[in-house]
């Protein structure tokens, strides 16, 4: 492959690996606050035991997927300068806040959430990770936004060589975005669920003794993944008219983008076939059929696989531009890479998101493994001094 192809390579590989963090996060964000929610209006410890269980599997994802988030913007400054001197006025504005917003007040609301249990008042707790939920969401509207801009440029003219953001509204209501960010949080729900649902059909499995705590996980998760794929299904059809009007062709430009979208349709509607004719209408029932708790098992990754088929298709449909008839990806690319020097970086960025992948999936499954009763976030101290952990005296 020439420097080009490899420099598309690493991007799309470090982009999809990074998003499969990204999916998840949304997806659990509102599950373990709803769930938070329920404890906080009843008090029972079952909803408190699923809070922190989930909330768990929720924090060990968030923290790692933090790390792939710090690769993805180095490349912006290794590989497309380009893009970052014609056009980094307008796309670097809506990085530059969503950056914010995660490093500062998502990491703050989520610290607290997670030492704040036991320490906070009750409803300011459940108020923590719904701000986690908020700024995650708003996180997600700012990439979107920026990458909306890179699909259809709107709000900013070209002077001197560069563009220039004149109408910032004009990015918040780009008719791409306002179809492409709920199609997003729909596949992040649709994953969520999906997640929920094959870790507690593996308890159930199982026959574990927690079964009403993953009896209800299984039919929580059931009904959130009904109403995300209905959301991802709906919007991604939408989509094709609006496309059509600025991208016509998009999907037949070059054969991985077509392949990515009939990958991505078909896993979506085999999902939504099996939860609305299959799994929504026997939802009471699913925890008792043993048959039926491997295939949810099994078919856990197929929102994952849907969601990075689809960005695929998105991405790679755009081509030859990077910007949509303002700037080809040619164009965008550092002066003076080598195939050697983007090979070596393609290895390394690869090699560590594809590691910390790895560890993201080895550490969610020891704790789905082990179960609710092994769980250490949120867990009481000792409430007596005298049985704390002696200090050390002379």
């Amino acid at each position: 492959m020439d420097v080009l192809d490899l420099a598309r390579t690493q991007f799309a590989v470090t982009g999809s690996l990074h998003f499969l963090f990204v999916v998840l996060t949304l997806g659990l964000a509102p599950l373990v606050a709803i769930t938070h929610t329920r404890y906080a209006l009843t008090g029972r410890p079952l909803h408190e035991r699923r809070t922190r269980f989930w909330g768990q599997i929720y924090v060990i994802n968030y923290a790692l997927g933090i790390f792939t988030g710090l690769v993805m913007e180095f490349q912006f400054g290794l590989s497309w300068s380009g893009l970052s001197h014609y056009a980094g006025d307008v796309f670097g504005a809506p990085l530059a806040i969503e950056t914010l917003g995660a490093f500062f007040l998502e990491s703050t609301f989520l610290g607290l959430w997670i030492f704040g249990w036991h320490r906070l008042p009750k409803w300011l707790h459940v108020a923590c990770i719904w701000l986690v939920t908020l700024t995650a969401y708003a996180s997600a509207l700012w990439i979107m936004a920026a990458n909306s801009f890179l699909q259809n440029p709107v709000g900013a003219v070209e002077r001197g060589g560069r563009l220039v953001l004149t109408d910032f509204g004009a990015l918040l209501t780009n008719p791409a975005l306002a179809m492409s960010l709920p199609h997003v949080i729909g596949a992040a729900l649709w994953a969520g669920g999906f997640v929920m649902m094959g870790a507690s059909a593996y308890h159930l499995f199982r026959r574990t003794a927690d079964r009403e705590f993953f009896t209800g996980s299984l039919r929580f998760g059931v009904i959130v993944a009904s109403v995300g794929s209905l959301v991802t299904v709906g919007f991604g059809y939408a989509q094709f008219g609006m496309l059509g009007q600025y991208q016509p062709g998009k999907f037949n430009a070059e054969p991985l983008a077509g392949m990515g979208l009939g990958l991505m349709i078909l896993i979506g509607q085999t999902l939504q076939f099996l939860l609305a004719f299959v799994l929504l209408p026997t939802v009471y029932w699913l925890p008792r059929w043993r048959w039926a708790q491997p295939l949810l098992m099994a078919m856990t990754p197929l929102p994952f696989l849907a969601a990075i088929f689809g960005w695929l298709a998105r991405e790679v449909g755009r081509q030859p531009w990077l910007i949509n008839k303002r700037l080809t990806v040619a164009d965008a690319m550092s002066p003076g890479l080598t195939p050697g020097m983007v090979t070596a970086s393609l290895i390394g960025f690869a090699g560590v998101l594809g590691l910390l992948a790895v560890v993201d999936y080895l550490l969610i499954a020891r704790a789905v493994r082990r179960g609710p009763s092994s769980v250490a976030l949120g867990a009481p101290g000792p409430a007596d001094p005298a049985e704390r952990a002696p200090a050390l005296s002379l």
